[in-house]
């Protein structure tokens, strides 16, 4: 009996899931074919119909990647400030699931690096998530809520604080967890509203 259209559906997600496990335990450095068909109890040969190579299956973990972060239950805020503060909440390991992403993306980053094309896709992808945290500063701003200054550049500084803050709590989960991450960002959030002293 052939196979229908859903059966290879359902069998893509199955490899889906499979690798995003994969990447979860051990990261881009641990993914490979053998891996991925151990995850799934299944052969090397079988991935093989969906990767034909491991460029391909690194390339369907990167989209994989980007399709769970983009798709990921984000923090409701009117606006001004606590819209600042939901925004990078969002970024944080606050929980498993934020952990294992955030794990996924740190280990992406020498692959990225290693691959011009997936570097400057990174780049253009920090550069849209700088935009929209930009946006929102400018719109504390317009309320009152933040000084004046740059917005870009007040969002710059607070992506880098807060990716900083990721890759210590990935490496010093003991020393960073989910209470400590957090005010550390209100700590700094309570820092980037207070007017610039008077020299």
């Amino acid at each position: 009996m052939p196979r229908t259209k859903g059966d290879h559906e359902a069998r893509r997600r199955d490899v889906s899931e499979a690798v995003w496990r994969v990447l979860a335990a051990h990261g881009f450095g641990g993914l490979t074919m053998r891996a991925v068909a151990a995850e799934l109890s299944a052969t090397t040969g079988l991935l093989t119909h969906y990767f034909p190579a491991k460029r391909d299956l690194v390339a369907h973990a990167l989209d994989l990647l980007a399709q769970r972060s983009a798709s990921r239950p984000r923090r409701a805020a009117e606006g001004g400030l606590a819209a600042v503060r939901a925004a990078l909440l969002d970024i944080l390991p606050l929980t498993a699931e934020a952990t294992d992403s955030n794990r996924i993306w740190v280990s992406s980053w020498d692959t990225a690096l290693a691959d011009p094309a997936v570097s400057s896709d990174y780049a253009r992808m920090y550069g849209q998530s700088r935009d929209k945290l930009r946006d929102l500063v400018a719109a504390a701003q317009g309320l009152g809520e933040l000084p004046g200054g740059d917005p870009a550049r007040i969002a710059a500084g607070a992506q880098a604080f807060v990716l900083g803050l990721v890759v210590q709590a990935l490496f010093d989960p003991a020393g960073f967890p989910p209470a400590r991450q957090i005010e550390l960002l209100d700590d700094y959030l309570e820092r980037l509203a207070s007017p610039p002293l008077q020299l």
